[in-house]
Parts: C-alpha cells; structure tokens; sequence
C-alpha cells in the first residue's frame, strides 16, 4: 500500500493536532490518593472529545461518528499518543461494545447506547471471562434461565476492567446448557446498577485494581436487553473481541517508542563500572534490537491497515498484533530494568514509572486473549493449520 498520507488525510490530522493542541487538559497522574478525581478528570475529557466531535470518529455519521476512514482512525490513535493525551476510560464502550450493537444491535439498543457511549456518560464494561473460562471464554458457566420475558442470571466474571465504575456491561451467559460448546450461549446489555451485581477489585502487583471479579445472583433482566439473537451470543462475543483487537492501533508504537527513547536517554545519563550505561556493548545491542522490534510492530501495524481498508471489517489477523505487542512490551520493561539497574526497582525513581511499566506489563500477555490463544487463531485462521497434528 501507499504509505504516505493523502491531501483529505493530511488536513484530518492538521484539525486534529489544532483541536488538540486548544483543548489538551493539563497533564494529571492517577494515584492512589486521587482515583476519584482522576476518573472524573477522564470523563470531563470524554465529554470534551465528544463536544468537538472527535468521539467515535469511526462510527458511522448517523450514529454520532465522523464516518472516518481507518486510515483516520489509526492517525488519531497516533496523534493522541504523540500529544500524550488522557487515556480514554470510554475505550470498551467506543472501540469495542459500540461497534458491536451498530453490527448487530436494534434501532431501539442503538439509540438508546450509542450517544451516553460516545458523550461519556455512561462506561462500559465487558463481561466475559470467570474463573474457569479466561481464555476458553465459550467454556464459560454464567448461566441465564428465562422467567417470562425475563432471564434470571447466576454466575461469575472476572478481570472485568473498569467493572468498578461502570454503568452498563456487556454480558454473555450460557441459556442453554445442553447445546454444544459454542452454542446456546446468548449477550445481553446489563445496568451495572441492576439489583443482585456486585463488583469486587482486585490488587495486583503494580498497586493498580483495574480488573475486578463480578458476582451476578438472580439478577433479572428483560429480553428486550439481549442482543443479537437467544443462544446466538458466540457470534456477537467474536464480533466484540474481534473489534477490540482491531483497535490496538498505531497509538501503542508511539507510546513503545516514547518509552524506548526515555531508555536510551537513561542509558546516557547512569553510570555503571565508571562509564555511562549506554557504552556497555551488551546493551547497546538489547538497545538496538529493540528498535528493529518496534519497526517491525509498525510495519504490521501498517500491514493491518491494509487489510483493513480492503476488507472493511477487522479479522483474526488482529490476533498477530496483540500478540507481538504484549510480548514486546515486556521484553522493553526486561530491558529497561536492565539499563537502569536497582534504580529500575525504586518506586520514588522517574516517579515509579519504570517499576510500574515493569510489573504491569506482566498482564499483557494474558489480558485480551492470552498469548497461547493469540498463537491457536493465528495457526488455525490465519495460516489454515489443521486442529490436529
């Protein structure tokens, strides 16, 4: 494909960078002390990204999107990386569970979620995995029994993120239990708020509680929130997970590479054995490979445009980038604890980030579909591998 930007692409990015350069909201660092604040600080962004029209910019124009191309789309996941712009606590509601009830939701559902997704007042979260079911999601055991026009739910999620502050979720549960594995599984749009939902955080190693176990007991809710068809809901699941993955975008290059250079500037400045860090041959190369790393990442970055722009629609090819991108990141935060020695340990040096980028990035490799299941899709659907060897 063409790498370079068209005329109507170059002026997209030309508005983007002036907006942003108007409206980026002073700099604020999630704390243990201010997760209040900090997510009240996220939803004001929301909802300034909505008011200047940059809120689902991929979505069709009739549903509060720009109708953006995904050439578009990739330039304002660049350009918010490069501004280094608030993260977006709508995300799950914008890349994943909006683009999935535009797919398959009804007009009723669509104009119901669609605008509160977009303006920020309402975030989602996404209720798949449980304890016995994380990456074999359709081995899942949340059950729903119909009850009139009802269904009653029991069961378990887990490593639900932002399930501690969400106001909707989107559920799948087993409703038919004697269908084969994949089948007789059905989505629904649960309010968080629904009596019978608790949510409780869980700790990780980082200090962050970002994921949470969701606990759902006789928890009623009527059939005009299932979406999708009853016992259908494995196809609206993959429609979602494969939205999610195709979201990943350019944003992540800019941010590795932003965090590569900060490594390089460190090695530059420490001192090890008498000499700056940056002179020792050993990690000149771990430095070096690590660049050649991200280039890669951005030319299947690039790659994945292209099919998409063909295709229109993200596919199991996506499953190649959050593999190589969870991957790379803890290699990079191996690396950075390397250059930096004891330092890298210290959560008071850099302000934590090093220690924190270190112990997050352990997750990369689960959340989202871990890497074993990312190597089975891209065996099977990509490459026509049989099950069976």
């Amino acid at each position: 494909m063409d790498l370079g930007l068209t005329p109507s692409e170059l002026e997209f990015r030309d508005q983007l960078r002036a907006w942003l350069k108007d409206n980026l909201p002073p700099k604020m660092v999630k704390t243990a002390d201010n997760t209040t604040a900090y997510y009240d600080y996220l939803k004001d962004w929301q909802r300034k990204l909505y008011e200047g029209g940059w809120a689902g910019i991929s979505w069709p124009k009739e549903y509060g999107g720009r109708g953006a191309s995904f050439i578009e789309q990739a330039i304002f996941q660049e350009e918010m990386a490069i501004a280094d712009a608030p993260e977006r606590m709508g995300t799950i509601g914008q890349g994943l569970v909006g683009p999935t009830i535009i797919a398959v939701g009804t007009e009723e559902q669509k104009k119901r979620y669609l605008p509160k997704i977009l303006s920020g007042e309402e975030v989602w979260c996404q209720g798949f995995s449980e304890p016995n079911a994380g990456s074999d999601v359709a081995g899942l055991e949340t059950k729903a029994t119909r009850d009139g026009d009802d269904f009653i739910i029991n069961g378990q999620k887990i490593w639900t993120s932002y399930a501690h502050i969400a106001e909707q979720c989107l559920l799948i549960v087993r409703t038919d239990p004697s269908a084969p594995k994949h089948k007789g599984i059905t989505s629904f749009l649960v309010d968080m708020k629904t009596d019978g939902i608790s949510v409780r955080p869980l700790k990780m190693m980082s200090g962050d509680s970002g994921f949470n176990e969701m606990f759902f007991t006789n928890v009623r809710v009527p059939s005009k929130y299932v979406i999708g068809k009853v016992n259908e809901g494995w196809g609206v699941a993959i429609t979602a997970l494969a939205n999610e993955r195709a979201n990943l975008g350019t944003g992540l290059y800019v941010t590795f590479k932003r965090n590569l250079d900060a490594m390089i500037a460190q090695a530059r400045k420490l001192k090890r054995g008498g000499r700056p860090v940056i002179e020792d041959p050993v990690v000149r190369q771990r430095l070096a490979q690590a660049y050649v790393d991200l280039e890669v990442l951005r030319l299947n970055t690039t790659r994945s445009l292209s099919m998409l722009s063909k295709t229109g629609a993200p596919g199991p090819e996506g499953s190649i980038q959050k593999l190589y991108w969870s991957e790379l990141n803890q290699r990079m935060a191996q690396i950075a604890m390397e250059v930096l020695g004891p330092y890298g340990q210290l959560s008071d040096y850099d302000n934590g980030r090093w220690a924190y980028m270190y112990l997050r990035s352990r997750g990369n490799t689960i959340e989202a579909g871990t890497s074993e299941i990312q190597r089975n899709i891209i065996a099977q659907r990509v490459l026509g591998l049989p099950r069976t060897y």
